[in-house]
């Protein structure tokens, strides 16, 4: 014990150094678990897919369109506020907002959660992540209007 204290007294600014880390991750930890900001991994996003969550896209029409996640709906991440009285019959649902790193859908989800929706998960590692996970990707613009051509 006495060579703690003789350390601690030799090497000041070290320890304090040590305590401010120590702090600085305890507190981005605290505040990441009261802003209940769930990032998913693509797995869980397929299993909360299956269950019926809905996929936002909030990349661009043109990134949209060169593939995307099965019935996701394209809705760019600077469209988002005005879209969302279109969003509000979907509160009760999961949401799954993606993006193209897994960055953008973190303000996406906030304000989505600040408009009252439930439960609003982002993908991590956006469709990046997406990819690498080896998980199916659909070209194209519209998936619907194929099916809705061949009714």
């Amino acid at each position: 014990m006495d060579k703690v204290v003789e350390f601690t007294g030799n090497h000041t600014l070290l320890v304090l150094a040590l305590m401010i880390s120590f702090f600085v991750v305890v507190f981005t930890e605290m505040r990441r678990k009261a802003s209940g900001l769930v990032n998913i991994d693509p797995v869980a996003a397929v299993q909360l897919i299956n269950n019926d969550a809905v996929v936002i896209d909030l990349r661009s029409m043109e990134a949209f369109s060169k593939g995307h996640i099965v019935s996701a709906k394209n809705i760019p991440s600077d469209e988002l506020d005005a879209k969302m009285s279109q969003l509000s019959a979907m509160k009760s649902k999961p949401i799954v907002a993606v993006c193209d790193a897994g960055i953008t859908s973190t303000k996406a989800v906030n304000s989505l959660r600040a408009a009252g929706f439930e439960s609003v998960y982002g993908l991590k590692g956006g469709m990046s992540g997406w990819s690498q996970a080896g998980l199916p990707v659909v070209t194209g613009k519209k998936t619907k209007s194929k099916k809705a051509k061949s009714k």
